[in-house]
C-alpha cells in the first residue's frame, strides 16, 4: 500500500478505464478536425490577473475556486480555471489574428482545477475538450460549434442529452436590461454575497441554483424582453440555422452560464442521467473578452465539453464504446534462444502496425498463456526449440483454439492477412 494517496476531489486514469477517456476525447475533437480546428496547448498556470479580467470578479470561479500561488519571484499566478481565456491569450500573444485568416479556429484538450466541494462529476481536477473561433462575428460559426459538439455527442451514441440555448444581448441592449434587473432583485431577501452580486453582475444571480433564490426569481424581468433588433435578428438566424440541421434545443430565458465573459448566443448541454451535475458542456459567444485582457476587438465563439461528464453520461446510458484491443498478439517463447527470435518477430508486428506484447520475465508456458488471454490478444505466437529448429513459429489463434506453423519470414503477412 502506497504512503500517498491522489489528492482529494481528484482522480487517477488508469487502464482499461483510460481507454474510455481517450475514445471520448477523440471523439469530441474528430468534428473540430474536419471543420479546420487547429491544435493549441497553453500552460497549466497563468497570471491571476487573465483570470479575473477575463474571468470575472464577481465568478465563484475568481473569488472562491482559483488555486493561486506566489512564485519566489513575487509573481501572482492561478492554476487554469478554464480554458477560453488561456486560447485567446496564446493566440494574441503569437498574433494568429494577423495572419489574415478570420476566423483563427483552435481546439484543445487538458486538464482544469477548481478548489470545489468534491461530488459525483465535479471534481477539483477536471478534464475538458475545448473549442475557440476567434475574430468574426457570424451566426453560422455559433450554429457550426454547436452542431459540432452535438455530432460529437452522438458519434459516441449519446441520446439523452438537450441543448438549452440564450442569447445575452450586448453592449447596445444589455445595459437597460441590466438596469432593469438590478432594480428588481434589490426588492428581493437575499444574503449579503448575492447583494453584492447585484451591483457588480445581477445576471449571475440568475444562475444561482438554491431553490430559496429561484422562488424569489419568479417574474424577473427577462433578457429577451429588452433585446434590441440586432440581436434579435442574430439570434434567430443561429435558431434558424441549428433547426434546418436538425439540431433541436431548448429555449432557456434564465441561462446564462458561470463567466462573465459571455455575449449574445449563449448554450449549455445537460445530461438527466447525472444527477444535480447535469452539465456536460457548453459555451457561447464572447465579443468583449479580447479587449479585456488588452488585445483589439476580436469577436468571438467557443465551448468546452467536460470530458469526465461525457464518460458518465455514458455510463448512465449504459453504453459500452467499441474500443479496439490494446493487444493483438501476445509472443511466447519457450527458451532463451526463442525469446531472441520471438522479441525480433514483435518489433517487426510492432513497426506494422500491429499490437503486439511479450511474455516478459521468463514465464513458463502455462503462465505465459494465462498472460496472453489476460491481454485480450486474438493471437498467440509462440516458439520452442524444435520450432526454432525448423524454422517456424506457431500461431494460435485463442478464440477458436486452432494453431499452425508459420515461417519466420511470412508471420507479419500471415497476422495481417488473418486480421482482415
Amino acid at each position: 500500500m502506497s504512503t500517498f494517496k491522489a489528492p482529494k476531489g481528484t482522480y487517477d486514469l488508469t487502464p482499461p478505464d483510460s481507454a474510455v477517456y481517450l475514445a471520448v476525447r477523440e471523439a469530441i475533437s474528430a468534428p473540430l478536425k474536419r471543420a479546420g480546428y487547429g491544435y493549441i496547448e497553453t500552460p497549466g498556470f497563468e497570471q491571476v490577473e487573465l483570470f479575473s479580467r477575463g474571468v470575472g470578479e464577481s465568478t465563484d470561479i475568481v473569488t472562491k475556486e482559483m488555486y493561486t500561488l506566489t512564485t519566489r519571484g513575487g509573481d501572482q499566478l492561478a492554476l487554469r480555471p478554464e480554458g477560453t481565456a488561456s486560447v485567446l491569450r496564446a493566440a494574441l500573444e503569437a498574433n494568429l489574428h494577423k495572419a489574415g485568416n478570420l476566423p483563427v479556429k483552435l481546439w484543445y484538450s487538458g486538464s482544469y482545477y477548481r478548489y470545489e466541494r468534491p461530488q459525483a462529476g465535479r471534481y477539483r481536477h477536471f478534464s475538458q475538450v475545448g473549442a475557440e473561433a476567434i475574430g468574426a462575428e457570424d451566426p453560422a460559426l455559433d450554429a457550426e460549434l454547436i452542431i459540432l459538439a452535438v455530432d460529437a455527442y452522438k458519434s459516441l451514441g449519446l441520446k439523452n442529452f438537450r441543448l438549452l440555448l440564450n442569447s445575452l444581448g450586448d453592449k447596445e441592449c444589455r445595459p437597460a436590461y441590466r438596469d432593469a434587473l438590478q432594480g428588481f432583485l434589490r426588492g428581493l431577501d437575499l444574503d449579503e454575497d448575492t447583494r453584492r452580486r447585484i451591483e457588480i453582475n445581477p445576471l449571475r444571480v440568475l444562475d444561482d441554483k438554491r431553490e430559496a433564490v429561484q422562488k424569489q426569481l419568479v417574474g424577473a424581468p427577462m433578457l429577451r424582453d429588452h433585446l434590441c433588433e440586432a440581436c434579435k435578428e442574430y439570434h434567430e438566424q443561429v435558431r434558424e440555422l441549428l433547426t434546418a440541421a436538425g439540431v433541436a434545443f431548448v429555449d432557456d430565458e434564465k441561462l446564462v452560464r458561470g463567466l462573465d465573459y459571455y455575449t449574445r448566443t449563449t448554450f449549455e448541454f445537460v445530461h438527466d442521467g447525472l444527477g444535480s451535475q447535469s452539465a456536460v458542456g457548453g459555451g457561447g459567444r464572447y465579443d468583449g473578452l479580447s479587449e479585456m485582457i488588452g488585445g483589439p476587438a476580436l469577436p468571438s465563439v467557443g465551448w468546452a465539453l467536460g470530458v469526465d461528464r461525457t464518460v458518465l453520461a455514458l455510463k448512465a446510458e449504459g453504453i459500452e464504446l467499441e474500443l479496439p484491443a490494446a493487444t493483438q498478439v501476445f509472443a511466447v517463447p519457450l527458451g532463451e534462444e526463442a525469446r531472441r527470435v520471438l522479441f525480433g518477430l514483435v518489433t517487426e508486428l510492432r513497426r506494422a502496425g500491429v499490437a503486439t506484447d511479450f511474455a516478459f520475465g521468463g514465464k513458463g508456458l502455462k503462465n505465459a498463456m494465462k498472460s496472453a488471454n489476460r491481454s485480450g490478444a486474438r493471437f498467440a505466437l509462440v516458439a520452442g526449440e524444435r520450432d526454432l529448429a525448423e524454422g517456424v513459429v506457431q500461431l494460435k489463434d485463442l478464440e477458436s483454439g486452432e494453431q499452425k506453423a508459420v515461417a519466420f519470414d511470412t508471420v507479419v503477412s500471415e497476422v495481417l492477412s488473418a486480421q482482415g
